[in-house]
This record gives structure tokens, C-alpha cells and sequence, in this order.
């Protein structure tokens, strides 16, 4: 229903669109998110998410018009400039639908549950994400960016659908949504004999096929560190060495290190690239990617037995306490795509005349057979370093030894690093729980090594955010802003948070850490786990959002998956089996899915794998 209606409508079948003005004004000057404030002087008449919305779609009988970005997103930025900002798209918005503004970051639960119409409905979703709704909360129509012109003409061409019919869009949309039985599945009880092992070879299978052997990771068009199935090929590898996959890997991490995925000069990666030979990047840098990949490339180090992949981890953890530290010892969202200027990826490029300006004639000879400068540069604001060619290339061609080329390199580098202070990247200064709880876990790891004392000393600081800032005792929020609570904690919060808790409880042997980490994890059971599954929030009431029996890894990884590992050993350390078989009978409940879709679940399925259940007792199934 959802694509005949969006095939509705460009048809570019005109209808008279006369809606009485109605008096809404701007809600988001000053908003504590960044992301929102940005918006504060739109001329669209942007209303903050909540119960409010609905009240006043159902008042006057408009669709709602959600639109979900984040502040370091390139496209988000562009879209609110040709669009959000004309005085004409904002008439439209503002007379014939009730517009309203999400900080995806803040609203994760409700992103998701956009982000899965308009990939089920569309093929392709991402940021800017907008979503029509019906005022009962049904989704009609979603899209991602468009320019000012097909996006004026959606809206002209959907007012006058509603305004014609309303009734019967109102009654698609709610026929469309995935139907779900008011009654519970029957549970497993148990997990299937030997599934752990036939569960891997399917997982590890379906992973290979996705794999590009040739240019490394997954698929052959955008790029990103699909971290989750990294760390699935690692952990088999760890147990049982094999050529091609280890081959496969060192190809993914080389590339993600050496190419443009990663920052040359500051160090840390951007969320992806755009092309499949890992060269262009959209320039955000997330606290939860760089988070999770210092992490995988501390594991990849020790179990590949390759000093530099450690070297990289670090420079990673060393770019987020530098770049990412925020007040009270929390760490900040992200770092945005486009500099002050509003130039995608200024901070980060460089025009040959710069180069030429600050480096040195042998340190300019480096780094233009090094970063192929004389080829045609990918960005008209200038160059980003990334390696074109090895060293070894390099030092043939200049009749010099590696090390002398890669010495002339660090101080070429040095020089760009303090040139770059003077530039700008915008900074979304949130301090949410989860990416802080990943943070946290990523430092704990990272303490481990000889030398790790500043990493140590840093996740007890991210420790103390988490318990004195953002847990009151009673429960989490996922963000404060001077002092009061700006975003609801859902599952995502205490899943994370839990585990980079306990990862800090382990290495410090501080007990209260590890109970406090425990009744996270018993709160998360209580508010986001029932017969029919997980639910990411308990606090958004949308009609088509349901439970499920076990969550995807995206992004980050599954958060059924994060759950269920976390239990496990907390119920290990306590001697807890109430605790082991709640986990259980969640891990058999999600079985037949799995398996349906192993690559989508390689975190659910390590973690069958490793129990290496071959004759598992009979579990009862919890519910609440």
C-alpha cells in the first residue's frame, strides 16, 4: 500500500490545495539537542515529537510530517537548506500538514520503527528520513532526501490526495501495517540440538558470499565497517584458524585503515563511504563507530598477530578522548560532515597549494606519490590523505629506505595535525548512555594493554558520567542537558550501558559496579522484554510498533544478542540460574529467525555457537 501510495504521487497529478492556515509557530529555538536547535530558525513551523502532535493532527485533520536527521549528517544539512529554509516549502508545510522534527539520536525506538516503513516501502532508507503519517500514527508515504522540486511537488500532490480522501488513505495505511497476532508465539523451550555449530557454518557461509574479496568488506557499492560480522569471522578464526577468512580480514582492516574511511591526520574513522573501494567518505565521525572499532582492532591485533592493527586501536581511543570528550567526563555524539563554512569534509581536505605552503619540498615529494596527488582530486574543497600507494612504492621510486619515507610522513602529518587546529568541525555535544556504554567497554579493552594507564583512567571518568550523571538510582536517561533529562533511556541504553559497566566492573574489581551493572540488566528485562519479544522503547506508542523475538545487528550490534551475553556472565559470576535461563530461553525463543537470516544475526548466532549447546536442559519461558 505504502508504494502505490508514494507511486500516487508522482504520477504529478495536480490538486487545489486551499488549507486554512493554522497558528503553529517553531518549537525548536534553543533546543538542548543540537541537531533541533539548528532547525530553531527554519520558517517551518516545526513541533517537537510527542503526544501533543497527534492532538493537533486529529484537531484539524492534517498528516503528520516527521522528519528524523542528526546534526553531523551532510544531507541532512542540505535538505534543510533547500528546503527547510524556503519560505515557499515552508507555507506548504506549514498550512497543510503538522510538521514535526526528530533527533534520530534521541529517538532511536521511534527511527527505527521510520526507518523499516521506508526501507520495506522505498528499498533504500537513510538521513534525512521523512515519514507522513495519519493522525492516528500510520504511515502513508516516506522518503529520504529530494530536491527542493520533487519535494514540493510530494507535498502539493499528497495534500490534495488527503484533502480529496482522507478517509480512504487513512484506512490503506492502516490496512498496510504488518499484521500482528494478539496472541503469543508457542516458545522453544530449548535450543535444537547441535544448532550452535550448524548455525556458524551457515553464518560464517552467508558472510563469505557477501564478502568483496577483491576490495574488502561487504557489498559492491557504499562502504561501512559492518562490525558485527567482522568480529563473527574474528571470534571463528580465534578457534579455528583459517586461511581465507583471516585473508579476507587483514584485506577489510588494511583498507578501512589505509584508504579514506579513516582520518589520516587526527586519526578515527567516518561513518562510510560511497563507493565500494572505500575512497569517499560522508564525513560524520560517530562516537559508536569509532567506539567499536578501536575495540575490533585491538581484538584483530592479538588474534591476527599484527602489531599495527593494535597501533590503530589506539590511535582510535586517542582520537575520541581527545576529540570526543565532553563535560563531566562523557564523551559527545559526533563530529559533523560539514565544517563551519558549510563545506562537506573542509576540516578534513586540502588544496595542493596548501600542502605545497605548509610541508617541506622532501615531505611534499612523500605525500604526493604517497596520497596520489597527481591524480584528479575526488572533492572540489581539496585532497584527503589516504594511502594511493605503500610505502614500500614510495621509497622504490625516491631511491630511499621505507622508513625514511615513513618518517618523512609523521612529520608531514604533524605539521597538517597543527594546521588543522585553526579549522572548525561543528561538535553535537550530547552524552548518550549507550554510545558512552560502548565507549566505556572500548576503554576498559583498551586499558588492558602495557601502557594502557591513560585509557584506564579515562573509563573510570566515562564510569563515573554513567552512574552519577545519567543513573538517578531508580533509572537511566539516555541524555541531560544542564542538568535535566532531554531524552528517555530505552533498551539500546541499558544494554550498553550494562555491558560497558561490567567490562569496567571486571578490570577494577569494583563489586558495586557489578551489581549496579546486574540491575540494569534485570530493569531491561522488566521494561523491554515480554512473551512476544524485545522492544527497543516502552515509551513510544505507534500502532505498528510490535515485539520481536530477537533484534538485527545494523550499525551497532544486536542488542537481544548484547543482552543475553551480558546476562550469561553476570548469571556465571553470581552463580544466578533464574538469570542463565531467562537468557536462555530468549537465545531458543529466536532460533527459527536466525537461521532464516544468519548474516542479519551473526551476533545472535556467536553467541549459540559458543555455548555449544548439544544437550541443552529444558528452560522455562519467562514472561512478564
Amino acid at each position: 500500500m505504502a508504494r502505490l501510495l508514494f507511486g500516487m504521487v508522482l504520477l504529478c497529478v495536480l490538486f487545489p490545495v486551499d488549507a486554512a492556515p493554522v497558528n503553529l509557530v517553531n518549537q525548536l529555538k534553543n533546543n538542548p539537542s543540537p541537531y533541533l536547535a539548528m532547525h530553531g530558525e527554519d520558517p517551518v513551523a516545526w513541533q517537537s515529537w510527542g503526544e501533543e502532535v497527534f492532538k493537533l493532527a486529529q484537531k484539524t485533520n492534517k498528516l503528520i510530517f516527521v522528519s528524523s536527521g542528526y546534526f553531523s549528517c551532510h544531507w541532512c544539512h542540505v535538505m534543510q537548506r533547500e528546503s527547510y529554509r524556503d519560505e515557499g516549502v515552508a507555507r506548504q508545510l506549514n498550512a497543510d500538514f503538522i510538521p514535526v522534527k526528530v533527533d534520530r539520536e534521541l529517538e532511536p525506538a521511534l527511527d527505527a520503527y521510520l526507518i523499516d516503513f521506508v526501507q520495506k516501502s522505498r528499498g533504500i532508507a537513510g538521513w534525512p528520513l521523512n515519514v507522513f503519517l495519519t493522525p492516528d500514527g500510520h504511515p502513508v508515504v516516506g522518503l529520504v532526501y529530494l530536491p527542493k522540486d520533487q519535494f514540493q511537488n510530494v507535498l502539493v500532490q499528497l495534500a490534495g490526495m488527503w484533502k480529496e480522501d482522507s478517509a480512504s488513505i487513512r484506512q490503506a495505511a492502516a490496512q498496510a501495517e504488518t499484521p500482528q497476532s494478539t496472541e503469543s508465539p508457542a516458545p522453544a523451550k530449548t535450543l535444537q540440538p547441535g544448532i550452535g555449530k550448524s548455525l556458524h557454518a551457515e553464518t560464517q557461509q552467508a558472510i563469505i558470499q557477501a564478502a568483496d574479496e577483491v576490495l574488502g568488506g561487504f557489498g559492491d557499492q557504499a562502504k561501512f565497517p559492518m562490525i558485527a560480522q567482522l568480529n563473527f569471522l574474528l571470534a571463528s578464526i580465534r578457534s579455528q584458524p583459517e586461511k581465507r577468512i583471516s585473508q579476507f580480514l587483514q584485506l577489510t582492516l588494511e583498507q578501512m585503515a589505509t584508504q579514506g574511511l579513516r582520518d589520516h591526520i587526527g586519526g578515527g574513522f567516518f561513518r562510510y563511504t560511497i563507493d565500494p573501494d572505500w575512497q569517499t567518505p560522508h564525513f560524520e565521525k560517530m562516537l559508536y563507530d569509532n567506539a567499536l572499532l578501536a575495540g575490533l582492532y585491538l581484538d584483530a591485533a592479538s588474534v591476527l598477530h599484527r602489531p599495527d592493527f593494535e597501533a590503530i586501536g589506539k590511535e582510535t581511543l586517542n582520537f575520541m578522548l581527545r576529540e570526543m570528550s565532553g563535560k563531566n567526563g562523557g564523551m559527545v555524539s559526533s563530529l559533523s560532515a560539514v565544517d563551519n563554512h558549510n563545506v562537506e569534509g573542509g576540516f578534513y581536505l586540502w588544496s595542493i597549494e596548501t600542502l605545497k605552503t605548509l610541508l617541506t619540498p622532501k615531505q611534499y615529494q612523500v605525500v604526493q606519490l604517497l596520497w596520489g596527488l597527481q591524480q584528479a582530486s575526488r572533492f572540489d574543497a581539496g585532497y584527503l590523505p589516504r594511502f594511493a600507494v605503500s610505502p614500500d612504492q614510495v621509497a622504490a621510486q625516491l631511491g630511499i629506505t621505507t622508513d625514511e619515507v615513513m618518517n618523512t610522513l609523521a612529520k608531514a602529518q604533524s605539521t597538517l595535525f597543527a594546521a588543522r587546529k585553526s579549522r572548525i568541525a561543528p561538535v553535537d555535544d550530547k552524552q548518550l548512555a549507550a554510545w558512552n556504554g560502548l565507549a566505556l567497554a572500548a576503554l576498559a579493552k583498551g586499558a588492558k594493554l602495557a601502557g594502557g594507564d591513560q585509557y584506564r583512567q579515562a573509563a573510570h571518568k566515562l564510569r563515573d558520567y554513567l552512574v552519577n550523571r545519567l543513573w538517578d538510582g531508580q533509572m537511566l536517561v539516555r541524555a541531560k542537558s544542564a542538568g535535566n533529562e532531554i531524552a528517555k533511556a530505552g533498551l539500546e541504553d541499558y544494554a550498553y550501558a550494562a555491558q560497558g559497566l561490567l567490562q569496567w566492573a571486571l578490570l577494577s574489581g569494583n563489586k558495586e559496579d557489578r551489581l549496579l551493572a546486574r540491575r540494569w540488566i534485570d530493569i531491561a528485562w522488566q521494561r523491554f522484554y515480554g512473551i512476544r519479544g524485545w522492544r527497543l522503547s516502552d515509551h513510544i506508542n505507534l500502532p505498528g510498533i510490535f515485539s520481536r523475538v530477537v533484534l538485527e545487528d545494523n550499525p551497532m550490534p544486536s542488542l537481544s544478542a548484547t543482552m543475553i551475553v551480558v546476562s550469561l556472565r553476570l548469571a556465571e559470576l553470581q552463580k544466578d540460574e533464574t538469570l542463565r535461563q531467562q537468557a536462555m530461553s530468549a537465545l531458543a525463543m529466536s532460533q527459527d529467525v536466525v537461521q532464516a537470516q544468519p548474516f542479519a544475526y551473526s551476533s545472535q548466532v556467536q553467541v549459540i555457537a559458543e555455548l555449544n549447546a548439544e544437550e541443552p536442559a529444558a528452560l522455562p519461558m519467562r514472561a512478564n
